[in-house]
């Protein structure tokens, strides 16, 4: 999403190369089903989706930068409207959902549950149009070209292993999330941290990095990816139940199912650490509700979990809650300039401070197209000499790639026990002791998987780092023992600059 409507906008400076590790699609986008939340009903306002986004960041929203979101939100959304985006309507006029914190019906959707699939195909259709612009697919960015303070280009690696280098004025880091950190994941694959990794190497602020969202409802099926059940499915009116088949968000909240994600994710914990059961989950029901609607609203959820032989009109669906969205990464402006000359970042992979503490739901696509447009803008001013492909590098050492799998895999399974919804001190304290110890491991950064390998161990350090320095529970990040929220002493961002972490 931010990437491609980045290279929307410096089409019309000069030669641009959108660079994508997988399928120019395979990106969290893709797999964006809850929708966009905007401003464009009658019966909506720009104060109160302002103040929603406020209200669910728990105190550290920026709000210079919230306010460029909702304000700038509609004409992003109109410029797509114009580019052939299909959202869903009801006869001529867009429809528009609640979901979870917002004070108005504002979430827009498209083919039902696909709105950044079909977003993203907008955008990428549009994108091709533009003869400037070049994609290059299956070239996995390994580090920053970085020289005399500033960055001069991406060292990259094939699909077929060889190495290259592009040199070019400006470079922005669109590379999503961080969920490949953690075991249990709504992300794809591609997930890696890529980004935070490459900019923090090179010496790029990072911030808010303690804050990562937990989804409160993926599948939880033996066999099953951990599919992201959309927020939305609460807002037509799914319940959740315990193992004993009982309601328990009522008691948690005064919105109940439909609270912030992070009260919703913790609850849900709760229970299943309550449990007596060998492999406890929470159930989604939408049992009382209309079978048709829910097939036609959520297409893709209901094909999805009748190929795990779960259908969501007829039983209960089990799930566990898993790692979903970083609301930290890497420190930019608004316009998506870092504290390095030439660097620029958006989506999920920058902090802008606009989603503070924990994200309000559906404002990560706004986020992307907002943010997106603004540094491509931005970096025109910087477009002074054209990309070109380098010469292939010499070849390097042999990769252990089992070594790398086993170690990302370490990784996984500390981050989810020591680092995931509910935190201590004191297993904190086990993750970085223990990741620490697979850093002095891990093997050279030779093939993708092995840079990859780098980028998750960066970010869980990062993680571990930031959620141990914030003594206090704020939005997604909860401590068991500092479980109220400081704000004398942390009503501030987390900032990693080099290796020094502060509160600024």
């Amino acid at each position: 999403m931010a990437g491609l409507r980045a290279a929307i906008s410096l089409a019309e400076a000069g030669r641009v190369l959108v660079l994508a590790k997988q399928e120019l699609t395979e990106s969290a986008t893709q797999y964006a089903q809850g929708g966009v939340a905007v401003v464009l009903s009658d019966e909506d306002e720009i104060s109160l989706h302002l103040q929603d986004t406020v209200d669910a960041g728990a105190g550290l929203v920026n709000v210079a930068a919230a306010t460029v979101l909702v304000e700038e939100g509609p004409e992003r959304i109109h410029e797509l409207l114009d580019w052939g985006a299909q959202f869903d309507r009801t006869g001529s006029k867009l429809t528009f959902t609640r979901e979870g914190a917002h004070s108005r019906s504002r979430i827009l959707h498209a083919h039902g549950d696909s709105t950044g699939r079909e977003m993203g195909r907008a955008l990428a259709a549009k994108a091709m149009t533009l003869p400037n612009i070049t994609f290059s697919e299956f070239e996995f960015s390994s580090d920053l070209v970085f020289r005399d303070g500033a960055v001069h280009g991406v060292e990259l690696i094939a699909g077929d292993g060889q190495r290259h280098r592009v040199s070019a004025s400006a470079v922005l880091l669109a590379t999503g999330g961080i969920g490949q950190v953690y075991r249990d994941t709504t992300n794809p694959s591609v997930a890696t941290a890529d980004g935070i990794g490459m900019a923090f190497r090179a010496g790029a602020d990072i911030s808010d990095m303690e804050f990562v969202q937990f989804h409160p409802t993926a599948l939880y099926v033996p066999g099953a990816p951990r599919f992201l059940l959309s927020e939305a499915l609460r807002g037509e009116g799914a319940q959740l139940l315990n193992m004993e088949m009982q309601r328990f968000m009522p008691a948690q909240h005064a919105l109940a199912e439909l609270a912030p994600r992070d009260v919703v994710a913790r609850a849900i914990a709760h229970e299943i650490g309550q449990s007596n059961q060998p492999d406890p989950v929470v159930y989604l029901d939408m049992r009382h509700l209309d079978a048709e609607t829910l097939r036609n609203r959520f297409p893709r959820v209901h094909a999805t979990c009748l190929q795990y032989k779960v259908d969501i009109t007829k039983d209960l669906v089990p799930i566990r809650p898993a790692a979903h969205y970083l609301m930290g990464g890497v420190k930019t402006d608004l316009e998506g300039r870092t504290n390095i000359a030439g660097l620029y970042a958006g989506g999920e992979t920058a902090c802008t401070g606009v989603h503070g503490a924990n994200r309000l739901a559906s404002n990560s696509l706004l986020e992307g197209l907002v943010f997106g447009a603004r540094a491509g803008n931005r970096m025109r001013e910087e477009s002074t000499k054209p990309a070109a492909l380098g010469q292939p590098a010499a070849p390097q050492a042999k990769d252990d790639l089992e070594k790398a799998e086993q170690y990302i895999r370490t990784i996984q399974n500390v981050m989810w026990r020591y680092a995931g919804v509910v935190r201590t001190s004191k297993g904190l304290a086990e993750a970085q002791s223990m990741i620490g110890a697979v850093g002095e491991r891990l093997p050279a950064p030779v093939s993708r998987r092995s840079c990859e390998a780098r980028n998750i161990f960066q970010a869980a350090r990062l993680i571990v780092r930031s959620a141990l320095a914030r003594e206090e529970s704020r939005g997604a990040h909860f401590r068991t023992d500092f479980p109220q929220t400081d704000d004398e002493r942390f009503k501030k961002h987390s900032l990693v600059r080099r290796d020094k972490i502060s509160f600024e």
